[in-house]
C-alpha cells in the first residue's frame, strides 16, 4: 500500500504547520499522492495555497472539491453529495468532471456496498473508501472499521484509497492507498 497524505488546511492551522513542513513530513515517509482540502476559504485563497503545494510536492497533488483548479494539479476528489452538483446522473457528473480535469485523476468517495459498485461503471482513477476509524475533520462520518473496508474493498474495479482515522501501520487487505492526514502530525 501506498502512502496518500491528507493536507487538511484547517488541521495544518490548527496545529501550527506550514505547508513546507506538512509536505515534508509527507515525503520523508514516502507519499506519492497528496489531496489538499480547504472547505473554509474563497477559491483565491484555495488557488493560490493549492499552487504553493504542487510547487512543494514532487508527486501528483489532487485537490478536494475544486474541479475547476484541477488543471493546476493532478485531478480532484468528491464526495458522494458533490458528484451530484455537477449532473443528475454519475455517468454524466462524472463526464462534466473530466471536461474540467482533462487528464488529470477524478477520485470518489464510497461508503459501503452500493456506491462502490456504482462507481466500477464510472471511468474514475480510485474510489476513496471509509471511514476506517472515527475522524476530528468529518464528524458525521460512519465508522465501517478494518475488517469490513478489506471486504469492501475487494468489491472494487478501481484501486481503494482507505479514508477516515487512518494510521501510517495499518495494513488492509484489497487497497492500495492509505490516506492519512492527522497521523502524519504525529512523529
Amino acid at each position: 500500500m501506498e502512502l496518500y497524505a491528507l493536507l487538511d488546511e484547517s488541521s495544518l492551522q490548527k496545529r501550527g504547520w506550514s505547508h513546507e513542513r506538512f509536505v515534508e513530513r509527507a515525503v520523508t515517509l514516502g507519499a506519492k499522492l497528496l489531496q489538499y482540502r480547504n472547505k473554509d476559504e474563497d477559491i483565491e485563497l484555495v488557488r493560490e495555497k493549492l499552487e504553493a503545494v504542487v510547487s512543494l510536492f514532487p508527486g501528483r497533488v489532487i485537490v478536494n472539491d475544486y474541479p475547476e483548479l484541477a488543471p493546476l494539479c493532478g485531478g480532484v476528489h468528491v464526495g458522494q453529495e458533490d458528484l451530484l452538483r455537477y449532473a443528475k446522473k454519475p455517468e454524466d457528473a462524472v463526464e462534466a468532471l473530466r471536461r474540467s480535469v482533462g487528464s488529470g485523476w477524478i477520485g470518489l468517495s464510497t461508503h459501503n456496498e452500493d456506491e462502490i459498485l456504482r462507481a466500477n461503471d464510472l471511468e474514475i482513477e480510485y474510489i476513496g473508501l471509509g471511514a476506517c476509524r472515527a475522524t476530528g475533520t468529518k464528524d458525521d462520518a460512519t465508522v465501517l472499521g478494518m475488517e469490513k473496508i478489506s471486504r469492501l474493498a475487494s468489491f472494487s474495479k478501481h484501486p481503494v484509497a482507505v479514508i477516515g482515522g487512518v494510521r501510517l501501520d495499518d495494513v488492509i487487505s484489497n487497497a492500495d492507498y492509505l490516506v492519512v492526514g492527522s497521523a502524519l502530525y504525529e512523529d
